[in-house]
């Protein structure tokens, strides 16, 4: 056999390698994925793409997530909340920054009620990320919002708006009976009012006041 061909056969099977411990890599947790949804993706770009690290990452989570007492809200508890959140969202009309802070307060409420854990906000989201992962995002852009403005800034309110009916998702979910989630409710969540000032105004002024 000549050289070249050896080498050649070497190149070959060292590709073959390196693909079936690719795949390995990929099948080492095939439920993960399905686990987690966006959650996994988002944690695999954390890690700059490198799938294995992400997995250990979110088996962590699973193995930590195994520790929790997990119980469901009881009726009376379910219903206070719900009410809770419906008096947050209608406050979003007058006051959106308001209505967002009440909204995380709420969730985080309700994600200690339920067993998550209260001491530290980062661990409480990647416990309930477990269980929600498809909507576990929505709570990180709700925090996100609630914080404190640059001075001066103007509020992004459509992107408010967003962050909240997201967050009720999740909120819908950990306030569901025995762990099933509660039926969606689907009140209309409408924009801020228009200030009194540009309510005085015409239409046709108002249109160039915000053009």
């Amino acid at each position: 056999m000549s050289s070249g061909l050896i080498v050649a056969l070497v190149l070959v099977l060292a590709v073959a390698a390196a693909i079936g411990v690719f795949a390995l890599r990929r099948q080492q947790h095939p439920s993960l994925s399905r686990r987690f949804g966006p959650e996994y993706e988002r944690t695999v770009a954390l890690y700059d793409g490198d799938t294995a690290a992400a997995e250990r990452e979110l088996a962590r989570r699973v193995e930590r997530h195994r520790e929790l007492t997990l119980t469901p809200l009881g009726s009376a508890e379910r219903a206070r909340a719900e009410q809770q959140w419906r008096e947050a969202q209608a406050h979003f009309v007058d006051a959106p920054g308001q209505a967002l802070a009440e909204a995380d307060a709420l969730l985080f409420r309700v994600a200690r009620d339920r067993g998550y854990p209260d001491s530290d906000v980062d661990a409480q989201i990647d416990a309930i990320s477990v269980d929600h992962g498809r909507h576990v995002e929505s709570y990180r852009a709700l925090r996100a919002l609630t914080a404190a403005a640059p001075a001066g800034s103007a509020p992004d309110t459509e992107r408010q708006r967003r962050a909240l009916l997201g967050a009720r998702e999740l909120f819908t979910a950990l306030v569901g009976a025995d762990g099933e989630p509660a039926p969606a409710r689907r009140e209309a969540l409408t924009k801020p009012r228009t200030p009194a000032a540009d309510r005085a105004r015409p239409l046709s002024t108002q249109r160039e006041h915000h053009a």
